[in-house]
């Protein structure tokens, strides 16, 4: 089985840092998995920003997983791609990648993550949390009970697959969403908006390492 780390940070369109500077200043705050989303750019400009992100994560043995492209992700021999819901099937990226890859993929809702287990993918992200800005045609909120629901049915019905969770998600929601059974989490804004991206990066490992001094702080 893979190892799928606890924090994913999520790169995002920032006005006056690239994807790849945000990378390197959350990496160097101890992220081990960077999640590459880009939007509205050509296949060529894909290509260049992904390689320049693929660059840094090899600096800092982190993880390059790309958000929705899987031809990028092949191209650049990226770590795995992640599947929105409109994006390829599992199955075939999986026929592409290769069983070394690892492939994640979205989920909304208990009969989504079903839907996904009989499937070869490593994780799910399931959200959103809460509103997010940073999401187009967000589905439904989960909120911490549906989380806590989502995870008990998991068990029931044994599905074993880590279940990240995403969307708004901020570092006080941290503990309670560990306690309701999530994997880890996916994060953003909260990182590459923070007036100290290493920083953040840094509080949000510890919290999900159940770091006491972290909690505490975080308040």
């Amino acid at each position: 089985m893979k190892t799928i780390s606890k924090l994913h940070y999520i790169t995002q369109e920032i006005p006056g840092k690239t994807h790849w500077q945000l990378a390197e200043e959350a990496c160097r705050g101890g992220v081990e998995w960077v999640q590459l989303r880009i939007k509205g750019k050509s296949e060529d400009e894909w290509l260049d920003i992904a390689l320049k992100t693929l660059a840094v994560c090899e600096k800092y043995g982190s993880k390059l997983i790309v958000n929705d492209n899987v031809a990028i992700a092949r191209e650049t021999n990226a770590d795995g791609v992640h599947l929105g819901k409109t994006d390829m099937d599992v199955t075939e990226a999986r026929r592409i990648l290769g069983d070394n890859a690892i492939i994640g993929a979205t989920a909304n809702t208990w009969n989504d993550v079903k839907i996904l287990a009989g499937k070869m993918v490593d994780y799910i992200g399931l959200g959103p949390y809460r509103f997010t800005p940073t999401k187009e045609k967000l589905s439904p909120v989960l909120g911490l009970a549906g989380y806590e629901y989502i995870t008990r049915q998991c068990a029931a019905q044994k599905v074993k697959i880590p279940i990240i969770a995403i969307g708004g998600i901020l570092k006080t929601d941290i503990i309670p969403l560990l306690e309701a059974g999530v994997h880890g989490v996916a994060i953003a804004s909260s990182i590459g908006l923070a007036p100290g991206v290493p920083e953040a990066a840094a509080d949000f490992i510890k919290l999900l390492n159940h770091k006491p001094d972290a909690l505490t702080n975080s308040r």
